[in-house]
């Protein structure tokens, strides 16, 4: 079976962030690692070369497929920045607490297990913090080990 693309690397985040280009988009991915780190009292690590993950876990499919991944995360992508929130999918209670929050969270997009935000001052930092610790919550129920 393949291996997973997206595994730790050794780049240290800070040296990645100072990369990262717009300035503007530096900055908020700034903002976005202390919020992380607020909420998840974890260090991050790199996986990936765009991916700053906070803490992990296994996956295992039922087709067989395992691997780990952070537990959330983001990345400053130069279009818009790509937030993780696996924890939304852990639970029916967490997802419609997280759908109603993303009501009031401010201009957004999307995806699985992603919501795009193109640039920090479009949203309300409070709320991102609450989906984000929601979804760490529901992480740590989901998959206690890791």
């Amino acid at each position: 079976m393949a291996e997973a693309k997206t595994q730790i690397t050794d780049v240290d985040p800070a040296d990645f962030i100072a990369t990262v280009e717009p300035a503007a988009k530096r900055e908020d991915a700034m903002v976005l690692d202390a919020l992380f780190r607020r909420v998840t009292g974890e260090t991050p690590k790199m996986w990936g070369p765009s991916i700053i993950g906070y803490g992990s876990y296994h996956y295992k499919y039922d087709s067989g497929r395992e691997g780990d991944m952070c537990r959330t995360g983001f990345s400053p992508r130069k279009a818009k920045h790509s937030i993780y929130l696996m924890g939304r999918y852990c639970d029916e209670e967490t997802g419609l607490r997280c759908d109603e929050l993303m009501e009031r969270l401010g201009k957004h997009s999307t995806g699985a297990s992603c919501l795009y935000v193109n640039k920090l001052a479009d949203i309300d930092l409070d709320v991102l913090e609450q989906l984000v610790r929601l979804s760490w919550d529901a992480m740590n129920r989901r998959y206690p080990e890791g």
